[in-house]
């Protein structure tokens, strides 16, 4: 059995090359040859063009036909439309931010994405919208129409090795350069889905093992659990054994949070992953927490060029003079604030039991 994978040197791609060679399948990938990775074994074929461009990815493909193909990169319209009849299974990656809201949250009433997100949830209604996702909407479109039985896979923001945005960086270099706090907005509640690379893959891969199951579904695609702002960063900070302070502001006031938080609000991104678990059977193959540490010690190893492109696409300037300043000055209004007395203290509500909430009725504990 003959497999293409368009893409192949990112972060999910060794994991479905190999999850694929040991499924029996001979592999191709076809990708630009600007990137290749030890991951990858020698017996693999290499197809190096522009998966961008139309013309030369025709001329790549020549007349070839193919069992499978997985296309994780490139123009996908352009893909599915060249590989019409000439592909066994067509299996696409894609984004969500095709959802109504994804990308900009002040399109609901109230702002903010439902918790979780399903896969029949309103999509972009058009550019007037969200130009980027309507396109993403039109491409899943595109597949189908040129392949009725694809698999289309809706990923979130992909971590570990080899990734093109790593947020953890705006966290590991901070801890690196020994800052003393990290500014985060309302509390570091925001939850946002994430997907370790090797999980994405297994997602996928599930997809290739049972065909039937998989004919003409859409899944949305994430780690199983979700982890707070917070909760990511002071996970990070344990493993590299940092103790700093965390400052909590308000999201108008916590500029340099921004890259961190990647939307104009803090609202939640999360996505519904039942139909992934219940028709694939997925279950995360990492857990988010060692895979954050695993994504931490590859970007220590390998940290981001200043001047390269994962500090382009982070927008995170770094600027610790200005970080310095604006921690000084919310201590100093914080610390202006003369404390109000209540007449009568605000509870938790008679329903909360737990630290600082209602007392039991006996002096010693009766079970």
């Amino acid at each position: 059995m003959d497999a293409l994978v368009i893409g192949g040197t990112g972060p999910t791609g060794h994991f479905v090359v190999n999850g694929l060679l040991e499924r029996g399948y001979r592999v191709a990938i076809l990708h630009t040859g600007n990137h290749e990775v030890d991951e990858i074994p020698p017996i693999v074929e290499h197809i190096h063009t522009n998966p961008y461009d139309e013309s030369e990815l025709a001329i790549a493909l020549g007349d070839r036909s193919f069992d499978l193909c997985v296309a994780t990169y490139g123009r996908l319209r352009v893909i599915a439309q060249l590989l019409s009849g000439r592909v066994g299974r067509f299996l696409s990656v894609g984004g969500q931010p095709a959802y109504r809201g994804y990308m900009n949250p002040e399109l609901l009433d109230p702002p903010g994405l439902p918790v979780p997100v399903s896969e029949e949830r309103p999509l972009v209604r058009g550019p007037e919208e969200d130009e980027k996702a309507y396109r993403i909407i039109r491409t899943e479109e595109a597949v189908f129409r040129h392949h009725p039985d694809a698999t289309h896979f809706r990923y979130p923001y992909v971590y570990g090795p080899y990734q093109a945005a790593p947020r953890e960086w705006c966290i590991v270099k901070r801890i690196m350069d020994g800052r003393p706090h990290i500014i985060l907005p309302d509390g570091g509640l925001t939850l946002h889905s994430f997907g370790y690379a090797e999980n994405m893959a297994h997602a996928l891969l599930l997809a290739v093992d049972q065909p039937q199951a998989a004919c003409g579904q859409i899944y949305n695609c994430a780690d199983e659990q979700t982890l707070t702002l917070r909760q990511t960063i002071e996970i990070i900070a344990a493993g590299m054994d940092h103790d700093w302070r965390i400052v909590n502001m308000p999201w108008e006031l916590a500029m340099p949070a921004c890259p961190l938080v990647m939307q104009p609000l803090t609202t939640h991104r999360v996505m519904d992953i039942g139909k992934l678990q219940q028709q694939l059977g997925y279950r995360d193959r990492v857990d988010p927490k060692e895979a954050l540490m695993r994504t931490v010690r590859w970007l220590v190893a390998n940290p981001p060029q200043a001047d390269g492109v994962e500090h382009m696409v982070l927008q995170d300037p770094f600027d610790y003079q200005a970080e310095d300043l604006l921690v000084e000055r919310w201590d100093a209004a914080m610390a202006g604030i003369e404390p109000v007395e209540f007449d009568s203290v605000p509870g938790y509500g008679m329903g909360y039991s737990g630290p600082g909430g209602r007392p039991r009725s006996s002096r010693e504990f009766v079970e």
